[in-house]
């Protein structure tokens, strides 16, 4: 490999993180800040965000994201007074990175020519990358919640450790049937195997072959994201804002910020193992033409996703936080345990027939 060939990896590879990291991850997450105010107020029938405009013209609230932008810079950056000022200043950090590293495991398009073009990282273990790499998030709420050296921010932490490690368990169990099933945990492998028909009719998609885990997985997803019904760890009628209560300025605008890209991220992973990933029911080839279909076709169901994250989060009401841990230990765990029995007794059902 001379250092021409070299030269162009390195540069194929800064291209895909340049777009599916940051224009991508980090582009839909900020515009999901506006969708999260404009959506409810067509579901609550009111306008919505619309105030932020260049003269007469206000381009439907989209204005929003720079004034927030500009809001964000021009704050105080306050810090209280605590003997953790590094842990305080590093938590925000550590909550935000994890979530975006993980797309870089994700495929959004399918190989070409032995290469992966619409992956940042081919590497096999990408199931295990991810959970490895969101497991580190807790640490960024506990850790800032801990420094700020505040009461309600610490009430908040304990609620979002329990919580996220509570549904992480569920999470990790319920892809064990996906695993069972397609034989990998090469997220690529596993969308290719999702190709594949029953009875030639039915496209052998994870949300088929597995739907309870799917329905399951999606649940524990959004409480491990402590988005509503499943946000008492930033209850504003109990703790204030949990546990970034004491974070202003740009640090608390990557604790927001590194909700709605997890938001995206489990939009992208439910794809991925439920909804058949890039794959277009009955098309097959590796034409431009298709290739392009197939990119489109993993936006839509992305996009699908983060709709239906979206409207859960506007239509149920706020669980207390005692119905949630009863939700995740007495009630997902069992079922997610169960699947796992079914689909291994079915799969060696099958192996042997």
């Amino acid at each position: 490999m001379n250092e021409m060939s070299i030269l162009q990896i390195l540069l194929w590879s800064v291209v895909k993180v340049v777009v599916i990291l940051f224009a991508f991850g980090m582009g839909v997450a900020a515009l999901l800040t506006w969708i999260e105010r404009k959506l409810p107020g067509f579901v609550q029938n009111r306008i919505g965000p619309n105030r932020a405009n260049i003269g007469k013209y206000r381009f439907g609230g989209i204005l929003h994201l720079v004034a927030d932008s500009v809001k964000m810079l021009a704050k105080e950056d306050f810090i209280p007074n605590t003997p953790n000022r590094f842990l305080y200043v590093i938590g925000p950090f550590i909550a935000f990175v994890p979530p975006l590293l993980v797309f870089a495991v994700v495929p959004f398009g399918p190989p070409v020519g032995g290469h992966d073009p619409f992956r940042v990282s081919a590497s096999g273990l990408g199931m295990l990358f991810l959970f490895a790499i969101l497991s580190l998030g807790v640490y960024g709420s506990a850790l800032g919640a801990w420094a700020s050296n505040n009461k309600w921010s610490l009430l908040g932490g304990l609620r979002c450790s329990a919580q996220m490690v509570s549904y992480e368990v569920s999470m990790g169990l319920n892809l064990i049937g996906v695993f069972l099933i397609y034989g990998s945990v090469d997220l690529q492998a596993i969308v290719i195997a999702q190709g594949d028909t029953i009875g030639g009719l039915i496209p052998k998609w994870g949300i088929v072959t597995q739907p309870l885990a799917a329905v399951l997985f999606l649940t524990a997803s959004i409480a491990a994201n402590k988005r509503a019904p499943f946000d008492v760890a930033e209850a504003e009628s109990e703790l204030v804002a949990g546990y970034f209560t004491e974070y202003s300025s740009l640090k608390f605008g990557m604790y927001a910020l590194s909700e709605f890209v997890e938001i995206v991220l489990v939009a992208t992973v439910v794809t991925t193992l439920f909804l058949g990933g890039w794959q277009v029911p009955f098309v097959q080839g590796h034409t431009p033409l298709i290739i392009a279909l197939q990119v489109c076709s993993f936006l839509a169901k992305t996009c699908f996703v983060i709709w239906l994250q979206m409207m859960i989060r506007w239509t149920f009401p706020r669980f207390r936080y005692d119905q949630i841990m009863k939700l995740g230990w007495r009630v997902m765990l069992p079922l997610s345990l169960a699947n796992i029995a079914v689909t291994g007794i079915i799969v060696t059902i099958i192996d042997r027939a």
